[in-house]
């Protein structure tokens, strides 16, 4: 089927977007060192530790020490999330709409923020700020864990139950904090999790603001597809293949990205929509 061609555009390298990911990042990333220099700094006082009076109160004092650390990036940590979706999700949510409308070759002036675009904006970022405590509590969980481990093993050490001493490599590799665990068990680095979640929040925000935008500021009904040249357009292994299609706003509501790193990019293409016998995934 022939349809008019969309409004010239240069793709948007999201300059801003990756600059936010990339602070908000190093940040996480930065408090969640705190944890693993003080499991660090904790094994090594341990290991010194020698049995005798006031052994269990020395351990005690320690294993405090590293409970203070954690309450620490509890509190750092909550504030690098509370920042993201209060801040930097918001410009996420706006750049989206104004890149929307230069793509369509619309005034950029037309988006302003509704009460429709508030609401919008404010459920993505609930979710998305749950979502990130909800890591954060569970590495506070994790490092309580591995205290009360290692409390337990050196006493054990002290006591003269255990005369092989303190196997500090033992308990750091049961109880790496410098990872994040997936519902799949896997393992992962906290900084390869930290940029994969934050790219994926951004990019599901500000692909929801140009599809809030295409319906609200342009009555559009189509939307044209930029993505990966092998990405799917239910995940990366869908067989329909999403770049250079045309999706109705719905569609593209329902699966405004397809997997963790997709560059899915959406044009409203209001020009398409009095065009006959369009199809949701028929090609440009």
């Amino acid at each position: 089927m022939s349809t008019p061609a969309a409004p010239a555009t240069t793709r948007d390298d999201r300059a801003e977007l990756l600059a936010l990911v990339t602070a908000a990042t190093a940040e996480l990333v930065r408090q969640w060192r705190r944890l693993t220099a003080a499991q660090d700094t904790l094994l090594r006082a341990l290991q010194r530790l020698r049995s005798g009076r006031g052994s269990t109160t020395r351990i005690r004092a320690l294993v405090n020490e590293f409970n203070q650390q954690v309450g620490e990036f509890d509190r750092l940590a909550r504030a690098v999330a509370e920042r993201w979706a209060g801040q930097d999700l918001p410009v996420a949510y706006r750049d989206g709409a104004l890149r929307a409308l230069r793509q369509a070759g619309a005034d950029i002036a037309l988006f302003r923020w509704t009460s429709d675009h508030q609401a919008a904006l404010t459920a993505l970022t609930a979710t998305f700020y749950v979502d990130l405590v909800q890591r954060i509590q569970e590495a506070v969980r994790r490092a309580q864990a591995f205290a009360r481990a290692a409390q337990q093993a050196t006493r054990d050490v002290t006591l003269g139950r255990n005369h092989a001493g303190l196997d500090a490599a033992r308990l750091a590799a049961d109880h790496p904090l410098g990872t994040v665990i997936y519902r799949n068990q896997a393992r992962h680095p906290v900084p390869s999790w930290a940029r994969s979640a934050l790219t994926w929040q951004g990019v599901i925000t500000a692909n929801h603001a140009a599809i809030n935008t295409a319906r609200l500021e342009l009555d559009a009904q189509w939307m044209q597809i930029r993505d990966g040249s092998e990405c799917g357009w239910v995940s990366h292994q869908d067989t329909d293949h999403a770049d250079g299609t045309i999706r109705s706003i719905d569609d593209c509501a329902a699966y405004p990205a397809a997997h963790h790193g997709c560059v899915r990019e959406l044009i409203p293409r209001p020009d398409l929509n009095n065009i006959r016998g369009l199809v949701s995934g028929d090609p440009v």
